[in-house]
């Protein structure tokens, strides 16, 4: 008899349940998940489904922490063990890493107990020539206090990417102490008299956040600081193009015309375009121009850390490993806060603070994969595993908003960390194709952005095509023929050891 393998789907990954008219044979439900699998079951007792449908309904929006599953998920570790994993990612280490000048810049203490800025983390890093009062100064006349703080410094050329939130500009308030924040950013780039601000949202929203008190920074108040818009359209556009996208992955045997017309329908990758531009526009002014930039959006953890993070996997090899991608993952999302809970439906509450931000940087990422297949030390397989944790609650690194938050809930006294467990499999997320000594791992990478260098992502929004075959990709296949050759080649190895008696015994002669 053939094995049925049973699937196990966490509730928190339930996106929704749909019940279908009886039919002769049951009550049919479709489960969708929010890694966009998607199960069809067929329950004989229409009572019995009704059940099942209140149940799952229920589960799956949880109203309080305490309900999601990383606190009751136990792996078997000790708390020292569990301690120890928590520890596994460090940030010290990695602005250390970076190798950031001590004379320029250091850790300010302005924020001990978050009382600078409650969404930020306790230590910041800020130009050393701003003083205590142009630190906060610069955090009042910032929306919720996120004031510019260093994200990433490039050694090679001692430009930095920072992040912040849009200022509290109006129509033409300004601050002297937030001009002199700029000011000090600059200046801690010793070889550039010249700094950008990367707005990343499209100018129109900007200028209408200035009716607000809010909006962007004007040129004319802050010297030698060339403003750039960069267009990327806010979390319900973008929250409206992905169901749209899901819609066309779900279609059974569609046409080319239907694939193609509900792709180019759904803007999905022209979305992505508008985010890797971001990011190769930051990559450039940092790495080839030699200047300072300033990326934020309207609260800065957005759009911002999307920028920021692609920007980083441009500009640094070590972000292009597995190790470096949940570092930077830890920092630029983690650490420096974004809304986890509100954008991936954590706990029951407004549908329209959801947002798939962080699956646009992922898949960034996978669509520079297909143009750089030798620079990236994990494969797909990889995304999609962060993607499912990202919405799972299995592990404690992606609840709550920010570091006050976390620490509030004791979240590593209570969960359990991912990052270990990812490392320990990395065997699986490895790339075949990945080598440290080619051209394409090292420097900067420099991707195209036309049209025709963009993909569907199948191996995320096709899956709910069930043939297994079709989802192997290129570096899947390759890691089937490598392992097969491996077994050859020990095979050959072992004959090649067998003493020749045959030979010896029948008296074979060679005759020049």
């Amino acid at each position: 008899m053939e094995h049925i393998r049973t699937p196990k789907v966490l509730h928190s990954l339930v996106y929704n349940v749909e019940r279908l008219p009886t039919n002769p044979s049951g009550s049919p439900l479709i489960i969708r998940c929010k890694n966009f699998l998607v199960y069809r079951l067929l329950i004989p007792q229409e009572k019995d489904c009704l059940d099942v449908l209140a149940s799952l309904t229920r589960l799956s929006r949880p109203e309080r922490y305490g309900e999601l599953f990383c606190f009751s998920f136990n792996p078997n570790l000790d708390k020292e063990l569990r301690e120890k994993a928590w520890g596994f990612i460090d940030l010290k280490a990695e602005f250390n890493r970076m190798g950031i000048p001590s004379n320029l810049w250091h850790v300010t203490a302005a924020n001990h107990e978050y009382r600078l800025c409650d969404t930020y983390p306790s230590e910041l890093f800020v130009p050393k020539s701003a003083s205590p009062a142009v630190i906060v100064g610069s955090a009042k006349f910032r929306s919720r206090g996120r004031l510019p703080i260093l994200s990433y410094f490039h050694r090679d050329t001692s430009a930095s990417i920072c992040r912040s939130s849009q200022p509290l500009s109006g129509f033409s308030a300004r601050s002297s102490d937030d001009e002199q924040m700029l000011q000090a950013i600059m200046k801690s780039n010793p070889v550039s008299e010249l700094m950008y601000v990367v707005d990343t949202r499209p100018k129109l929203n900007a200028m209408a956040n200035r009716a607000a008190g809010k909006g962007y920074e004007i040129e004319d108040h802050y010297t030698n600081t060339k403003l750039q818009f960069i267009g990327i359209e806010n979390i319900h556009v973008m929250r409206n193009s992905q169901q749209k996208l899901i819609d066309v992955g779900e279609l059974v045997a569609p046409s080319m015309s239907d694939f193609l017309w509900g792709l180019e329908n759904s803007g999905w990758l022209k979305h992505i375009k508008a985010v890797l531009d971001a990011g190769i526009f930051i990559a450039k002014a940092v790495a080839e121009d030699g200047v300072s930039v300033l990326v934020h959006c309207s609260d800065g953890w957005d759009r911002t850390a999307q920028a920021c993070s692609v920007a980083s996997v441009l500009l640094d090899p070590y972000y292009r490993t597995i190790k470096g991608l949940m570092v930077l993952i830890e920092k630029d999302w983690v650490s420096f806060g974004h809304k986890f809970s509100h954008r991936y439906a954590h706990l029951d509450g407004d549908p329209k603070e959801v947002s798939p931000v962080m699956d646009q940087f992922l898949e960034c990422v996978w669509q520079l994969m297909q143009q750089f297949p030798c620079a990236f030390e994990f494969n797909e397989r990889f995304l999609i595993q962060l993607h499912t944790h990202i919405y799972s609650c299995q592990y404690g690194n992606f609840i709550g908003n920010c570091q006050k938050e976390r620490r509030d809930l004791r979240l590593q006294e209570r969960t359990h960390s991912l990052w270990p467990h990812l490392w320990e499999n990395r065997a699986e997320y490895t790339n075949p194709l990945y080598r440290t000594d080619h051209s394409q791992t090292q420097g900067v990478l420099k991707p195209l952005t036309t049209a025709y260098c963009f993909k569907f992502w199948k191996g995320m929004y096709g899956r709910a095509e069930k043939s297994v075959a079709s989802h192997q990709s290129p570096a899947d296949c390759l890691n089937v023929v490598r392992e097969e050759s491996q077994q050859l080649e020990e095979e050959l190895s072992t004959h090649q050891e067998v003493p020749r008696e045959t030979d010896a015994g029948q008296g074979i002669h060679t005759h020049a």
